[in-house]
């Protein structure tokens, strides 16, 4: 089989997991994506650098967000640095960064200057807020973005603390990464390159969809605070229930009418219950009612009893997991969405794998995050057409490494 993108280079430049997740992503649909490491004294440093865990065998984090790259290492301040690096955006199509603006600037890489090395050039810069407005400089760091959309409040119980969920990276990187294949399209219609930015406010904001849009149509106080579990207007919708084991159960049956004659059973409750017989009833009159009940007979049983019968009687509810659930789960990996693999120096090893199925062009891990400068020589030599005198000298003077 082959590769979506096997004819796509890209130089990425990017410092942030989430900037680094979007090459990735083009990646792994075989796009060749260098990573260009800066060994200068004006390199660009992760805003919220993350420690690995003590008990890490390998750099986890690596292995997901710079797979299937190429690693290059150039010192950006000295100018042979900046000339390798202009001559490969020359013969990019594509300009993946999360840097600042004023280091791009420096480096002669803000859009002006990267457009001047190649016309049709798709630039894609991942910012904090965008590319506008008076909060554009402001730092690309996801928790002051997601604190802007108006999800944190509404997130925890009633009288708890907002709630950080971190989904913002993830949806920002496959912004990004659906922006720049969108521009690689239009370029390859009309030969036009063009700036593309996707935010870490963006991506927040588009995860707030289902709220947000509802809010923006409607307005008001109901969509802007948050909803107590017993507060919820379907019993058998969106509440969560606790087990007999202290694991929750999670039933989404908005439809009462239609679920209602399976959970009944399940529950050992008469159908025709007049309490509960109606859906007006038992989102209207009796909802309390139904909670309470609910809640009494969910906790006289463990989790795993209840989800064997949610799915004996095929409804729709499930037990909330923690994460050993996906790490072992054959659903996850029937569909590679959890990899198991041999990795040297670490063994076997479990890892992220690919959230996208595609039929006759899959996504595929041909290598694991590279060294510094791992790949300098071949791409110095294959891309720039560089000697291997000329590659040696600029690696004895510190340029290439």
């Amino acid at each position: 089989m082959g590769a979506a993108l096997a004819d796509v280079v890209v130089v990425d430049l990017t410092t942030e997991y989430w900037g680094s997740l979007g090459a990735a992503l083009l990646a792994d649909f075989g796009a060749r994506v260098i990573r260009v490491e800066d060994l200068g004294r004006g390199r660009v440093a992760p805003r919220a650098p993350r420690a690995l865990h003590p008990d890490a065998r390998y750099d986890y984090d690596a292995d997901l967000v710079q797979r299937n790259k190429q690693g290059l290492a150039l010192d950006l301040d000295d100018p042979s640095g900046r000339e390798l690096l202009h001559a490969l955006v020359a013969k990019a199509d594509l300009l993946f960064t999360d840097w600042p603006a004023d280091r791009l600037e420096a480096l002669g890489l803000d859009p002006a200057g990267a457009t001047r090395l190649r016309a049709d050039l798709v630039y894609t810069r991942g910012s904090g807020f965008g590319p506008k407005g008076p909060d554009r400089e402001l730092p690309p760091l996801d928790e002051l973005a997601a604190a802007r959309t108006g999800m944190m409040p509404i997130l925890p119980q009633p009288g708890e603390p907002p709630v950080y969920a971190g989904a913002g990276p993830l949806y920002t990187a496959a912004l990004l990464a659906l922006g720049s294949l969108v521009a690689l399209v239009h370029r390859q219609r009309t030969g036009e390159g063009q700036e593309v930015d996707a935010s870490l406010y963006s991506g927040n904001l588009y995860g707030a969809s289902l709220d947000l849009q509802a809010f923006l149509a409607m307005g008001g106080d109901r969509l802007t605070q948050p909803v107590a579990r017993t507060d919820a207007g379907n019993p058998m919708s969106g509440v969560l229930y606790p087990a007999k084991d202290g694991r929750w159960l999670c039933l989404t049956m908005p439809d009462t009418d239609r679920w209602w004659p399976g959970l009944a059973g399940v529950m050992g409750l008469a159908v025709d219950d007049p309490r509960f017989d109606s859906h007006e009833k038992r989102c209207g009159e009796y909802r309390l009612e139904l909670i309470r009940v609910l809640e009494e007979r969910f906790a006289c049983h463990d989790g795993e009893h209840w989800r064997a019968r949610f799915v004996e009687a095929r409804l729709s509810a499930d037990v909330i997991e923690d994460f050993e659930h996906p790490a072992t789960d054959p659903q996850a990996r029937r569909n590679r969405y959890v990899l198991e693999l041999e990795r040297p120096g670490a063994g076997t090893i479990r890892t992220l794998g690919f959230p996208i199925f595609m039929s006759e062009t899959p996504a595929r891990l041909d290598r694991f995050a590279p060294c510094a400068g791992q790949h300098s020589a071949e791409i110095l030599h294959g891309l720039l057409g560089l000697g291997e005198a000329r590659i040696q000298e600029l690696v004895e003077r510190g340029v290439v490494a």
